[in-house]
């Protein structure tokens, strides 16, 4: 991906200045999210950059489940059509703990189908740092065909991505 195109997380910045300040700055500490929902428009770009040691990293190793970088290297992987962040909520509890919630819908096409990850994402906030720990799936339904395109281009759904 070249560094003067649009971010893939959906926020309308260059990647530059969006996710790749996150994803060069983990190792570094010199950036880091600063929200859940930050982080987790993060880790969607990286999936679409198929930086898979940026999920690693940014995934709480207790919730890990034994997922590996070589797991998530194996193909095939989606083609990802765009990112709906549907709500974010970050909480300090009295104890001064973190933790956020942020559901979304990441949309991508797989054997020529199209489906989405829709998903309630939890995260907490240790060391300084936003960690995924876990995420409730549901089941996304399809836009009607005269909805948005899930891949924003502004064209209705049957001029677009249901085209084929």
């Amino acid at each position: 991906m070249t560094h003067d195109k649009t971010c893939p997380c959906g926020s309308q910045k260059i990647y530059q200045d969006c996710c790749q300040i996150l994803h060069l700055g983990l190792d570094s500490g010199a950036q880091l999210a600063t929200s859940s929902e930050q982080l987790m428009r993060s880790r969607y770009c990286a999936f679409v950059l198929k930086n898979f040691d940026y999920i690693i990293k940014t995934h709480h190793a207790a919730y890990l489940d034994g997922l590996t970088l070589e797991q998530l290297q194996q193909g095939p992987h989606p083609q990802w059509l765009g990112l709906d962040v549907l709500s974010a909520n970050d909480t300090t509890q009295p104890d001064g703990s973190k933790f956020g919630t942020v559901t979304f819908k990441a949309w991508y096409k797989m054997s020529g189908e199209i489906d989405a990850i829709y998903e309630r994402s939890e995260f907490i906030f240790e060391q300084g740092r936003w960690f995924y720990t876990k995420g409730h799936q549901m089941h996304a339904k399809l836009p009607g065909r005269n909805d948005p395109c899930v891949c924003h281009s502004g064209k209705k759904f049957k001029q677009c991505c249901m085209k084929g």
